[in-house]
Formats: C-alpha cells, structure tokens, sequence
C-alpha cells in the first residue's frame, strides 16, 4: 500500500500534487489521459474511499488524510462543473 502523488491540470490550466495513502489511484486514472469533470470527480471518490478504507482494513481506522484530499478535490472542482467541454488530465502517478 505504497503512498502515491498523482499530479492533475485542472480546467484552468493550473496543475497540482495530490495525494492518496494507496496506489489504487493507479487503478482509475491514466498519465496522460483527460477525463470530463464528472467522471474525474466520480473517479476520484471511489479512488480516495478504497484508499482510505485499505488504511482501515490495515490499520483499524480509516485515513484521514485520503478524506481531507477529497474534500479538496471536491472544492476544487466546484467551480467547473456545468462547465461543457471542462477536463481534468492526469499528468502524472508515482509512488
């Protein structure tokens, strides 16, 4: 269960780091693929809830910080939805 830092470019060109406690990020996003907002949001849920809950089945309690990196992701992706054409590409995943 290898940290994993995937780095995305948002629909506004800005490009950021994320973080997930597990490489199941690896497992629903591709380098070098753009997904439209919805599906990178919905992609991005289930990639940080199987994160955190590998850190449970570990562990005993479930990541805080897989949770708190949703919680950005869905922030940021607030102000692009409705957005036609809006894409959100994967430039990066390494552990």
């Amino acid at each position: 269960m290898p940290e994993t830092y995937w780095t995305v470019r948002w629909p506004d060109g800005a490009e950021e780091r994320l973080y997930s406690p597990s490489s199941v990020v690896a497992e629903l996003f591709e380098p070098g693929r753009s997904y439209p907002v919805d599906d990178f949001l919905t992609r991005a849920r289930i990639a940080m809830e199987r994160a955190s809950n590998r850190v449970a089945a570990k562990y005993g309690f479930a990541c805080s910080s897989a949770m708190a990196q949703l919680d950005s992701i869905e922030t940021r992706i607030a102000g692009f939805e409705g957005r036609d054409g809006a894409e959100i590409t994967c430039l990066d995943i390494s552990q």
